[in-house]
């Protein structure tokens, strides 16, 4: 029987539970009375005895290895989150990934390609634009002429403004509160990829750059939002008023960014205006 407060035990017997063996590649045997896999053969794919498997999920051992907790996390098919919290009930601190993805999530270029009406941009954890729906090059420029430093939200809030034309983001509508909670964003990033090189570059450059981006980042401020209501100027249909929402996939790490309109009002029909003026014209949009 399991020892009570077996967070460890409950966690691998749940997760041994849920896996079949055609998920791990065995071959299918006779029926079972449960679910799941075996402990043998949980135990036979993470290269641990099946005895040591059984003084875990009893709770008589809570104190594996971090080796120990990797294999198991890979036998049981765990994802980031899942084996952050094996660690954690194994007493162990969660693994640190190297460097921040800038892959797209399958799943999310789907919804990206199905969202071609709305204004949609996908940003790394560095607030690097990974992939935009065409809506969003309509409404904030055509990223693809831009190099992948100039596509990066933080250089473009905190560097002084560019008379060069249309801004790639509407950094003049960045107000305090979105700088701010811009920031807490990016501490969490430092954070979860402590060793990823390039981003200690990239704060170290905003840093030598701006000293409200300095302040900021000194200041341990926590909870602030990002999103909201966003008024922005667009030289085709001039001030238009959208909300801003911010969704993270935490398992890629990456962020979502959609712009839309309040159905049935002026600000929906210069957003559809903008669609189809977008859909007339394979150039660019001019700056106004």
């Amino acid at each position: 029987m399991s020892r009570p407060e077996n967070s460890l035990g409950n966690a691998l017997r749940g997760w041994r539970a849920r896996i079949t063996t055609e998920d791990v590649g065995l071959p299918a045997t006779r029926r079972r009375r449960t679910a799941g896999l075996r402990r043998e053969e949980l135990a036979h794919l993470a290269g641990i005895s099946t005895d040591y498997l059984l003084r875990l999920e009893q709770g008589r051992s809570q104190r594996p290895s971090r080796d120990v907790v990797a294999a198991l996390a890979r036998a049981l098919q765990l994802s980031t989150d899942e084996t952050c919290h094996l660690h954690l009930v194994a007493g162990l601190r969660p693994p640190t990934p190297p460097t921040i993805p800038h892959q797209m999530p399958p799943g999310v270029q789907r919804l990206v390609s199905r969202w071609g009406n709305i204004p949609v941009g996908v940003f790394s954890a560095s607030w690097t634009l990974l992939t935009w729906t065409s809506m969003w090059a309509a409404l904030l420029g055509d990223p693809s002429l831009r190099s992948p430093e100039e596509r990066n939200l933080v250089r473009a809030v905190f560097s002084e403004p560019s008379d060069t034309g249309r801004p790639l983001f509407p950094v003049e509508q960045s107000t305090p509160e979105f700088k701010a909670a811009l920031v807490v964003d990016l501490r969490i990033t430092h954070g979860a990829y402590p060793h990823d090189e390039d981003f200690r570059m990239l704060i170290d450059e905003v840093m030598s750059n701006s000293e409200e981006f300095r302040s900021l980042w000194s200041t341990p401020a926590l909870g602030s939002r990002l999103g909201g209501h966003r008024r922005l100027r667009h030289p085709l249909v001039g001030e238009i008023g959208l909300d801003n929402d911010v969704l993270k996939v935490p398992d890629h790490d990456v962020r979502i960014v959609t712009y839309t309109a309040e159905p049935g009002s002026s600000d929906e029909e210069k957003l559809e205006y903008v669609r189809i003026a977008a859909t007339q014209t394979t150039q660019p949009l001019s700056s106004g």
